[in-house]
Protein backbone atom coordinates (compact mmCIF):
# COMPACT_ATOMS: atom_id res chain seq x y z
CA UNK A 1 0.00 0.00 0.00
CA UNK A 2 3.02 2.18 0.12
CA UNK A 3 3.06 2.60 -3.53
CA UNK A 4 -0.36 3.33 -3.99
CA UNK A 5 -0.23 5.97 -1.55
CA UNK A 6 2.93 7.49 -2.73
CA UNK A 7 1.00 7.30 -6.67
CA UNK A 8 -2.34 8.92 -4.95
CA UNK A 9 0.28 12.12 -4.30
CA UNK A 10 1.19 12.63 -7.77
CA UNK A 11 -2.09 12.55 -9.39
CA UNK A 12 -2.05 15.84 -12.20
CA UNK A 13 2.00 15.75 -12.60
CA UNK A 14 3.44 14.44 -15.56
CA UNK A 15 5.02 10.62 -16.08
CA UNK A 16 6.74 8.80 -18.13
CA UNK A 17 5.77 5.09 -18.21
CA UNK A 18 7.56 2.26 -19.97
CA UNK A 19 5.63 -0.72 -20.57
CA UNK A 20 7.26 -4.47 -20.80
CA UNK A 21 6.88 -4.22 -24.61
CA UNK A 22 9.32 -1.38 -24.84
CA UNK A 23 7.04 1.31 -25.42
CA UNK A 24 7.51 4.43 -23.42
CA UNK A 25 4.29 7.20 -22.62
CA UNK A 26 4.85 10.67 -21.39
CA UNK A 27 1.34 11.94 -19.91
CA UNK A 28 -0.48 13.75 -17.21
CA UNK A 29 -1.29 10.77 -13.65
CA UNK A 30 -4.96 11.03 -13.57
CA UNK A 31 -5.80 8.32 -11.82
CA UNK A 32 -4.24 4.95 -10.01
CA UNK A 33 -5.57 2.01 -8.35
CA UNK A 34 -4.52 -0.56 -5.65
CA UNK A 35 -3.42 -2.87 -8.28
CA UNK A 36 -1.28 0.28 -9.43
CA UNK A 37 -3.63 0.41 -12.74
CA UNK A 38 -2.68 3.97 -14.28
CA UNK A 39 -4.73 6.22 -16.16
CA UNK A 40 -2.94 8.86 -18.42
CA UNK A 41 -4.55 11.96 -19.82
CA UNK A 42 -2.58 13.89 -22.76
CA UNK A 43 -0.40 11.37 -24.02
CA UNK A 44 2.65 11.53 -25.94
CA UNK A 45 4.61 8.89 -27.14
CA UNK A 46 7.80 9.57 -26.03
CA UNK A 47 9.59 7.37 -29.60
CA UNK A 48 6.46 8.30 -32.32
CA UNK A 49 8.84 7.38 -35.09
CA UNK A 50 9.36 3.61 -33.67
CA UNK A 51 5.42 3.50 -32.80
CA UNK A 52 4.10 5.73 -35.28
CA UNK A 53 0.59 3.94 -35.40
CA UNK A 54 0.10 5.04 -31.42
CA UNK A 55 0.63 9.02 -32.50
CA UNK A 56 -3.25 9.22 -32.10
CA UNK A 57 -3.48 8.29 -28.88
CA UNK A 58 -4.53 10.82 -26.36
CA UNK A 59 -5.85 9.45 -23.11
CA UNK A 60 -5.02 5.44 -21.97
CA UNK A 61 -5.43 3.15 -19.35
CA UNK A 62 -2.69 1.02 -18.41
CA UNK A 63 -2.55 -2.24 -16.32
CA UNK A 64 -0.24 -2.50 -13.84
CA UNK A 65 0.90 -5.83 -14.51
CA UNK A 66 2.43 -4.23 -17.74
CA UNK A 67 4.36 -1.36 -16.32
CA UNK A 68 8.46 -1.78 -16.27
CA UNK A 69 9.18 1.53 -14.93
CA UNK A 70 7.56 4.73 -14.20
CA UNK A 71 9.83 8.01 -14.50
CA UNK A 72 8.63 10.67 -11.86
CA UNK A 73 9.57 14.19 -11.91
CA UNK A 74 12.32 14.73 -9.23
CA UNK A 75 11.21 17.69 -7.90
CA UNK A 76 7.67 15.48 -6.80
CA UNK A 77 9.57 12.94 -4.56
CA UNK A 78 10.80 13.27 -1.14
CA UNK A 79 12.90 10.58 -0.47
CA UNK A 80 12.67 10.99 3.05
CA UNK A 81 9.66 10.56 3.11
CA UNK A 82 9.62 7.28 1.66
CA UNK A 83 12.53 6.06 3.38
CA UNK A 84 10.52 6.91 6.95
CA UNK A 85 7.37 5.16 5.75
CA UNK A 86 9.26 2.08 4.18
CA UNK A 87 10.87 1.65 7.59
CA UNK A 88 7.81 2.47 9.98
CA UNK A 89 6.16 -0.26 7.29
CA UNK A 90 8.77 -2.83 7.67
CA UNK A 91 8.53 -2.91 11.57
CA UNK A 92 4.72 -3.41 11.29
CA UNK A 93 5.25 -5.91 8.90
CA UNK A 94 8.07 -7.62 11.30
CA UNK A 95 5.83 -8.01 14.12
Amino acid sequence: MLFFSFFKTLVDKEVIVELKNEVSLKGTLHSVDQYLNIKLNNVEIVDEQKYPYLGCLKNCFIRGSTVRYIQLPAADVDTDVLQDATRKEHQVNKK
